[in-house]
C-alpha cells in the first residue's frame, strides 16, 4: 500500500474538471463552452409556468422532458453554470441494477434516454457501454444475487448471473481466486457528466426552455393564489410552481420557502491512475466492477484505471457545518483535499481483484460532496408546500437523471404520479427527522453502500426518533423484537421462551420463524395484543367534509358513528392511497392511513381541497394519539370486562366513544388479522396504561403480545390486500378486483371516468393468491412467476402460512393463468418452485366464518 501511495504527487490539489474518458482535462479557472440564454431578453422573463432552480443533471433534465412534452415557459436558474456541484465531479457510472422495484424502470429510461441524445441534439456525450459485474466473494453474497435475480426477470434490463470463469473471461486482468459469482448487467457503462448535462440542456432549450446561468434565487415567496414569486438578483419571476433541484443547495433553497429537507452532503473520493500497460493492452473496454465486500467501483479510464471506494462510516467524511449552518459562498466547482489514508483498506482488496493497479500510478484524486438522504434514496414529488416540488438527494444522480427528469415532467403535466415511487416520496420524513438523524444515517447508509440487502433489513443509526410509542418501554421489557416506521419503532415479534429478540438477517427462515407462529396462533385461538401507533391518523372536517371524501374517495363516506374502506384513486383509475374513513360527527371525520403514507395522502387530500376551494379543513393527529389492537376469538369478553359498550352489540364496521381503564378511546370494530377485533385510539401518553389493562384483563382468556410479522400472515391468509404491495400507482383497482370498494352510482368522483371505460375492457392481469413449494425460505414480494421460460407475472407480497404449512403469496398473473389449480414455476433464491393459484383466500375471516 505505500508503494502506491508515494506515486501521488506531492502537494496534489484537484483544481481542474476530470474529463473520464479521456478527453481533455479543462482548468476550473478557463470558462468552459456552454450554451447560455442570459441575453438581455432572456433576463426579462417576469413569468413562468414552471421555474427549476439548479443546473446539474436533475434540473436540466426536468426541464428538457417538460419543454420536450409541451409545456411553455419552462425556466431553469442556476446560481453558477451547469454542472456546478455535484454533477461535474461524479464518475458518471450508469447501471441497470436497482434494488428499488421502479427505480428499475427509472434506470432503464436513464439508459435508454442516454444511448440517443446525442443523435438528439448533436452534442457528444461520450457514452461507454461495456456492461457492468458485480462481484461475489462470499457464500452469503451469492444468495444476495440469486435473491436480486428472482426479483428481476419480470423487468425489462437484461440481467445474468455467470461463473468466475466468465467473469475472467469478460475482464482478462481480474485475479478470480476469491470469485464465487458474478452479476453480469449487460450495456451498463458511464458517460462524461458534463457533456450529458450540456447535451440535455441543449435539447431543452431546443423544444422552448430557457436556461439562466449566474442567476441565483435569493427568496421564495407563496402567494395567496398558490403561485411563487421567485426573485433572483435580476429581478422577481411569478412562477405557477417551483422544483427545486439544486442539489446540495437544495436545503437552503427549501428554507428560503419556508421549509427543511432532510439532505447532508457526504465526501465521496475516486482516484484515476496514469496509463497501466495491462490495461493498454486489453483488446476492447472490460466492464465496470463492483467488489461488494471490498466496497468500491473500478472501471477503465482511457488506458488506466479509475476506482470509488464507499468508505465505511467511521472513516468517511460529512458536510455537517453545511447542514447546521450553510454551504460555503461561491463553493461550486471546488474539491476537497484528498486523503487516500482513508481509502487504503478498499485499494488493498482492489489490488487484490485486479493486481495490474498494484503498480499503477495515480495521477489524479477526486474528493466533492454527493447529497445524501437519511436512507441514500432521493426525494422526488411534490412538497407540502402547494407547488412546490423537490427532486434532490441523488446519491446516483446521472443514472436517476433521465428517469427522474420524465417522471416529473409526467406528475407535472398529468396530475398524478406515472408509476409507483413511494420509496422517494419526499413525505417518508418529517420533522421527527431531524438534523442529528439526518446526519447519523446519511453516514450509515453511506458506509454501508455495498452491504449485504436482507429482507425485513434493519438498520440502527439514529434510533430511536421522537416518534415512541408510550407502550416502548414495556414492550421492550416483555421481549420485542422493534422495527422501524416512518420513524416510529413498533414490535415486529416478541421472543418468547427460548427465544432472545436479536437481529438475525437472512434470506431464509430466521430466529422469529417459530415465535411469530406462535403469535399467529394465539390470535386464532384466544386474543392477540398489537402496538399499531405508526398508523397515521388524520382529520377531516368542515362543511363539505362528506360532500368532500365522497368526491376523493372511491366508496361511500359512512353516516356517524360508522367506518368505511375506500381508495383514493387517479384521474387514471390507478390506486393512490387506501383511507378507513370513520364518522366521529356530522362534519368530522377521523382518517386512517399507513405509517408511510401520512404526507403522502395529506398532501393528496389537501391539494385537491385547495383547487376545488371546498369549505373543508385537515389536522394530522398522528403523534398524538395511540392505537392498540386487540383481536381474537376472546377479545369482546376481555374487552367487555373493561367497558360495558362491548357486552351487547357492537357491529363490524361501527365505532363507540369508551372508556377503558380510565382512558378515553375510539374503538373501531375493524381488524387487519381478519378475526374479531377493535382498533382503539387514545391519547398517544397513555399507551402504556391502556396495554398494561389489556394484559391484566386478558390474562384470564389467554391474551398476550403480537407483533406485525404476525399481523402480516394472518391478513395474506384472509386474502386482505395490502396499499404498497397489492395496489398501488402500478394497478389500477379492478386490476386489483376492489371493485367492491367502490359505489359507481353515488355521482361524480376521481377516476370514475377512467373505471368507466376501464370496465368494456377484458383487464390484462388478474390478482390471486398461490401456495409454493419450498423448504426454508418463502416469498416476499416482486419474485419473477415462469412458464415456459417466459416470465409471466410477480408475486406482490408474501409468507409463510402456519395454517397451510407451505408458502404463501399473492400474485399478479395473465387471466389465462388466473384459473384455480394453475400450476406455475416461482423464482426463489435462484431456483423454481411449483406454485398453484389457489380459488381464494386459504382461511375465512371471522365474519365469513360465523355466516356458515
Amino acid at each position: 500500500m505505500s508503494f502506491l501511495l508515494s506515486h501521488v504527487r506531492d502537494g496534489l490539489r484537484i483544481q481542474r474538471v476530470l474529463k473520464l474518458r479521456g478527453w481533455a482535462q479543462r482548468s476550473l479557472s478557463t470558462s468552459p463552452t456552454v450554451f447560455n440564454d442570459n441575453s438581455p431578453a432572456a433576463q426579462n422573463v417576469d413569468r413562468a409556468e414552471t421555474v427549476i432552480i439548479g443546473g446539474g443533471i436533475a434540473g436540466t433534465s426536468i426541464a428538457y422532458h417538460l419543454a420536450r412534452q409541451g409545456q411553455k415557459g419552462v425556466v431553469l436558474l442556476e446560481k453558477s453554470e451547469l454542472t456546478a456541484g455535484s454533477t461535474w465531479h461524479a464518475a458518471g457510472l450508469t447501471t441497470n441494477f436497482q434494488g428499488v422495484v421502479n427505480l428499475k424502470r427509472i434506470h432503464y429510461y436513464s439508459l435508454n434516454m442516454y444511448a440517443h441524445i446525442a443523435a438528439e441534439t448533436d452534442q457528444e456525450i461520450n457514452l461507454h457501454l461495456p456492461g457492468s459485474i458485480r462481484i461475489a466473494t462470499t457464500p452469503t453474497r451469492v444468495d444476495e444475487m440469486k435473491y436480486q435475480m428472482s426479483r428481476h426477470g419480470h423487468h425489462e434490463a437484461p440481467q445474468c448471473l455467470i461463473t468466475p470463469e466468465q467473469v475472467k473471461e469478460l475482464v482478462p486482468i481480474a485475479n478470480v481466486d476469491n470469485v464465487l459469482m458474478g452479476l453480469y448487467t449487460p450495456y451498463d457503462g458511464h458517460v462524461d457528466p458534463y457533456s450529458l448535462t450540456q447535451a440535455i440542456a441543449k435539447g431543452a432549450r431546443k423544444y422552448g426552455a430557457k436556461i439562466l446561468q449566474a442567476t441565483g434565487v435569493t427568496a421564495l415567496q407563496l402567494r395567496e393564489d398558490g403561485r411563487w414569486v421567485v426573485t433572483t438578483p435580476q429581478g422577481d419571476i411569478l412562477a405557477n410552481r417551483v422544483v427545486n433541484a439544486a442539489g446540495f443547495w437544495a436545503k437552503e433553497v427549501a428554507q428560503l420557502a419556508g421549509s427543511d429537507l432532510p439532505l447532508v452532503p457526504n465526501h465521496h473520493q475516486y482516484l484515476v491512475t496514469s496509463t497501466v500497460p495491462e490495461v493498454k493492452a486489453l483488446k476492447k473496454e472490460i466492464p465496470v466492477l463492483r467488489h461488494l465486500e471490498g466496497s468500491f467501483y473500478l472501471r477503465m479510464e482511457r488506458d488506466g484505471l479509475l476506482i470509488g471506494p464507499y468508505e465505511s462510516e467511521n472513516t468517511m467524511r460529512q458536510c455537517n457545518d453545511w447542514v447546521t449552518d450553510r454551504v460555503p459562498p461561491g463553493f461550486g466547482k471546488e474539491l476537497f483535499q484528498p486523503d487516500l489514508d482513508r481509502l487504503e483498506p478498499h485499494l488493498e482488496v482492489a489490488m487484490e481483484l485486479v493486481p495490474c493497479f498494484a503498480h499503477a500510478n495515480i495521477q489524479s484524486v477526486v474528493n466533492g460532496p454527493i447529497t445524501y438522504t437519511p436512507d441514500v434514496l432521493p426525494l422526488i414529488g411534490p412538497d407540502m408546500l402547494p407547488n412546490m416540488w423537490i427532486a434532490a438527494g441523488f446519491g446516483y444522480g446521472i443514472v436517476h437523471g433521465g428517469g427522474i427528469g420524465k417522471f416529473l415532467a409526467d406528475w407535472i403535466l398529468d396530475g398524478q404520479p406515472p408509476l409507483e415511487l413511494s420509496e422517494c416520496d419526499p413525505g417518508r420524513f418529517n420533522k421527527w427527522a431531524d438534523n442529528t438523524y439526518v446526519m447519523a444515517k446519511a453516514r450509515e447508509s453511506y458506509g454501508m453502500n455495498n452491504a449485504v440487502s436482507y429482507p425485513h433489513e434493519e438498520r440502527f443509526a439514529g434510533r430511536p426518533t421522537s416518534r415512541l410509542s408510550g407502550a416502548h418501554e414495556l414492550l421492550e421489557k416483555r421481549g420485542a423484537r422493534m422495527h422501524i416506521h416512518s420513524g416510529w419503532e413498533q414490535p415486529a415479534w416478541f421472543a418468547g421462551p427460548g427465544n432472545t429478540p436479536e437481529y438475525c438477517p437472512s434470506f431464509k427462515r430466521t430466529n422469529w420463524h417459530e415465535p411469530v407462529g406462535r403469535e399467529v396462533d394465539l390470535v386464532m385461538k384466544a386474543a392477540g395484543i398489537v402496538d399499531l401507533t405508526p398508523f397515521a391518523k388524520l382529520i377531516v372536517k368542515g362543511p363539505q367534509a362528506a360532500e368532500f371524501l365522497n368526491y376523493v374517495g372511491a366508496n361511500n363516506v359512512p353516516r356517524l358513528g360508522r367506518t368505511v374502506i375506500t381508495h383514493v384513486l387517479s384521474p387514471s383509475g390507478h390506486i393512490y392511497a387506501e383511507l378507513t374513513v370513520t364518522r366521529t360527527h356530522e362534519d368530522s371525520f377521523l382518517i386512517i392511513t399507513g405509517s408511510g403514507s401520512e404526507l403522502h395522502d395529506l398532501r393528496w387530500l389537501e391539494d385537491y381541497a385547495r383547487r376545488g376551494d371546498w369549505k373543508v379543513s385537515f389536522g394530522n393527529c398522528t403523534e398524538d394519539v395511540g392505537c392498540l389492537s386487540i383481536a381474537g376469538p376472546k377479545s369482546k369478553e376481555i374487552l367487555a370486562t373493561l367497558a360495558p359498550e362491548f357486552k351487547g352489540k357492537f357491529p363490524f364496521f361501527s365505532s363507540k366513544e369508551v372508556d377503558l381503564a380510565g382512558v378515553k378511546t375510539t374503538a373501531m370494530r375493524i381488524s387487519y388479522t381478519g378475526e374479531l377485533g377493535w382498533e382503539l385510539y387514545h391519547p398517544r401518553e397513555q399507551t402504556g396504561q391502556l396495554y398494561e389493562a389489556l394484559l391484566h384483563h386478558g390474562e384470564p382468556f389467554g391474551a398476550n403480545d403480537v407483533g406485525t410479522i404476525a399481523v402480516n400472515v394472518l391478513r395474506q391468509e384472509k386474502g386482505f390486500k395490502m396499499w404498497g404491495a397489492e395496489m398501488n400507482m402500478d394497478t389500477t383497482i379492478v386490476d386489483a378486483g376492489l371493485m367492491s370498494f367502490v359505489n359507481m352510482n353515488k355521482g361524480d368522483f376521481v377516476g370514475r371516468d377512467a373505471l368507466v371505460e376501464l370496465l368494456k375492457k377484458r383487464p390484462r392481469k388478474h390478482l390471486i393468491q398461490m401456495t409454493i413449494d419450498t423448504d426454508d425460505h418463502d416469498p416476499h414480494g416482486d419474485e419473477t412467476i415462469w412458464l415456459g421460460n417466459k416470465a409471466v407475472g410477480n408475486t406482490t407480497s408474501g409468507c409463510y402460512s402456519y395454517h397451510l404449512g407451505k408458502s404463501l403469496a399473492f400474485a399478479y398473473v395473465p387471466p389465462l393463468l388466473a384459473v384455480p389449480g394453475t400450476e406455475v414455476q416461482v423464482e426463489l433464491l435462484g431456483e423454481m418452485h411449483t406454485g398453484t393459484v389457489l380459488a381464494g383466500p386459504p382461511v375465512l375471516t371471522h365474519t365469513a366464518r360465523a355466516k356458515k
